[in-house]
């Protein structure tokens, strides 16, 4: 908020996590749709538990690929799959990846890709299809249609009402990304899932000891995303309504740009020096040779999870080779991957102020859990075997299938306490940020702080939403500004301006801004342009760390010069109004400490980093002591003139 300051009477933010909201069409069902970078799937949770519905060929997995055929309804799931390698610039994979992202934050992946991505609306990562320009949730609305379908064909009825699941370390555009493939698919997207925690609901549904706790960590390593999640079960009992399961997260982390597509390509870029070397160069540089070599990197990876050694088949325009291909050669190709998932684990670890001794299990989700060597890693990690009783590719939509049969009212034994993965907050005068949601506070939550103005009948004020660790704006990512207009004139640090910060239970984050006094109100809703990279979510956790000293010690500054400008203000009018009134002496030590704290000001404007806070803070006290004795001879001189 550039133009205004925190008041010195301020309230203190808080905040409130109510209960989840029930919907009011109790007897329907609500579809868990598992949206996923490699599967897709479709469960319902009802009176005989979740269960994933198969289509009429019976697979329950739908592969997340879809053909885009030229005057032709386009070609979805395993039929698109299989025949990838003969129409490779028109067989899109891996959408997931650039979903609610701008063409720059995905040049990495898109470089990789045999289909072309460019640059669409706003300068989102779209597809060409022709002439034509294809949205990443376009192409998601087909698998979320073609997964209605198989629903209906189950059911013996359309159902429209669905829950999504998405990494946990999706961003608000990315989740509202996936909320606009759920609306052009035909559904109402009632909730968005984290990943990770729809897992924990899956794994929730055993028995659970009465009066018992529960912590435990979630590991999902799925196509192209990984998150971590560690979640405290807890089961409760009352008298009337028998025993409740509470499912709060403490912390998550994670990476959305890492999951099996990484290791596919890992082993597909081993596979293209070989076929350099055999075949000659650039021929692994085509469409269709990265496509086939990218087929061949999964092959390869799905075959290495059961046998020591195979022998990698490829087949090119320029030819065919073969390939021999070691365990001991994917994990050592994989370990570098392997290692980023742990160093996350242990980030989460942190965040959750929770020892390795203290999580009780340990959860594997995500196909890329079916690697032996992730399953040792993770052992190893947390010092004991991971739990893999239900399908780790099937295991997401389950849980989500769970959530929508809370939300439909039918699970009424279940509550979901889920967790914002950054802060949130705005630009204070200056260039500081007041944190007014910290990372991992459980969603749904509200915050309220109260703020004023620092310049002398200020009518509009910009409120500037930020999202990160530090303390200053210039590191934080902006999220959105509004402006709040029309305030009365008055002196500045008068108008009180509340700003509340609401995060629905979909993530989705709202800011409204009110000055009391008028009751003038601003709102926006917070739908950036595009989202997060992943070495962004990492630099945003590091910096926190690194610089964490000298952000603070500089955000104090920078409070100090606006709260002290307001002193040195109010105090200088004062004493103007007052000064024959009091004995010179006084007077001469009062100008000092005037002059001295206006010196501190002026430094901190110059420099922030020059400034000593200490001497700032004892130079503003000082000054803040001394004049009450001025404040009382002036209420005094007010009080005569009122009843003279």
């Amino acid at each position: 908020m550039s133009d205004q300051v925190r008041s010195p009477l301020g309230d203190s933010p808080s905040q409130d996590s109510p209960a989840l909201a029930q919907s009011p069409h109790e007897t329907d069902l609500v579809l868990g749709i598992d949206l996923g970078t490699t599967h897709s799937l479709v469960a319902v949770c009802d009176r005989s538990g979740p269960r994933v519905l198969a289509d009429e060929s019976g697979r329950p997995l739908l592969p997340s690929v879809a053909r885009l055929e030229a005057g032709s309804p386009p070609v979805l799931g395993e039929a698109a799959r299989a025949a990838a390698g003969d129409h490779p610039e028109r067989t899109i994979f891996s959408v997931k990846r650039l979903m609610g992202r701008s063409l720059a934050d995905v040049a990495d992946v898109a470089s990789r890709l045999p289909y072309p991505v460019v640059a669409g609306p706003r300068g989102l990562a779209c597809i060409a299809d022709g002439e034509a320009i294809r949205t990443p949730q376009e192409i998601s609305a087909l698998y979320l249609r073609r997964l209605r379908e198989v629903a209906a064909a189950n059911l013996g009825r359309d159902v429209r009402r669905a829950v999504i699941t998405v990494p946990a370390y999706f961003d608000d555009a990315q989740r509202q990304a996936t909320r606009d493939a759920g609306r052009l698919a035909g559904l109402e997207v009632l909730r968005i899932v984290n990943e990770p925690t729809a897992a924990a609901l899956a794994y929730g549904l055993g028995p659970q000891r009465r009066g018992g706790a529960a912590t435990v960590a979630v590991y999902d390593f799925g196509g192209g995303t990984f998150d971590v999640s560690i979640l405290r079960l807890v089961s409760e009992t009352d008298g009337e309504s028998g025993e409740d399961q509470i499912f709060q997260v403490l912390a998550t982390a994670g990476d959305t740009h890492l999951g099996g597509d990484d290791l596919d390509a890992a082993i597909a870029a081993r596979l293209a020096e070989r076929a350099e070397a055999a075949l000659g160069a650039g021929s692994a540089d085509s469409p269709q040779a990265r496509q086939v070599l990218r087929l061949a990197g999964e092959k390869a990876k799905i075959a290495l999870s059961d046998a020591t050694e195979i022998e990698a088949e490829v087949v090119l325009s320029q030819g065919g080779f073969s390939e021999p291909l070691s365990r001991e050669t994917f994990e050592a190709l994989a370990a570098p991957l392997v290692d980023r998932t742990l160093d996350a684990c242990e980030r989460c670890r942190r965040d959750a102020g929770v020892s390795i001794e203290e999580i009780d299990a340990v959860v594997l989700v995500g196909g890329s859990t079916r690697i032996p060597l992730v399953r040792t890693r993770v052992a190893a990690f947390f010092g004991k075997a991971p739990y893999t009783a239900l399908d780790p590719d099937q295991v997401v939509a389950l849980g989500a299938a769970v959530q929508g049969a809370i939300l439909s009212g039918s699970r009424r034994d279940l509550l979901l306490l889920d967790v914002l993965p950054l802060s949130l907050g705005i630009e204070t005068a200056g260039g500081g940020v007041a944190k007014m949601l910290v990372r991992n506070s459980s969603i749904p939550a509200r915050a309220t702080e109260r703020f004023s103005t620092s310049v002398d009948g200020q009518r509009n004020v910009r409120i500037h939403v930020v999202q990160g660790e530090r303390e200053l704006v210039g590191d934080c990512r902006s999220l959105a500004t509004f402006d709040l207009r029309g305030l009365p004139p008055m002196p500045a640090g008068i108008p009180k301006i509340e700003v509340e910060f609401l995060v629905d239970a979909n993530g989705v984050l709202g800011v409204t801004a009110a000055e009391v006094r008028s009751g003038i109100r601003a709102a926006v809703q917070v739908v950036p342009t595009y989202g997060l990279t992943a070495e962004e979510v990492d630099r945003i956790e590091r910096d926190s760390f690194t610089h964490a000293r000298e952000d603070m010690r500089r955000h104090r500054v920078i409070d100090l010069r606006v709260n002290a400008g307001l002193d040195v203000k109010w105090s200088s009018e004062t004493l103007e109004r007052v000064r024959g009134e009091l004995d010179p002496v006084y007077v001469a030590d009062l100008d000092a400490k005037l002059a001295a704290v206006r010196g501190f000001v002026d430094a901190a404007s110059r420099d922030a980093d020059a400034v000593d806070p200490e001497a700032f803070a004892a130079a503003r006290d000082a000054l803040n002591k001394t004049a009450m004795r001025m404040h009382e001879v002036a209420i005094a001189q007010s009080l005569r003139d009122a009843t003279t």
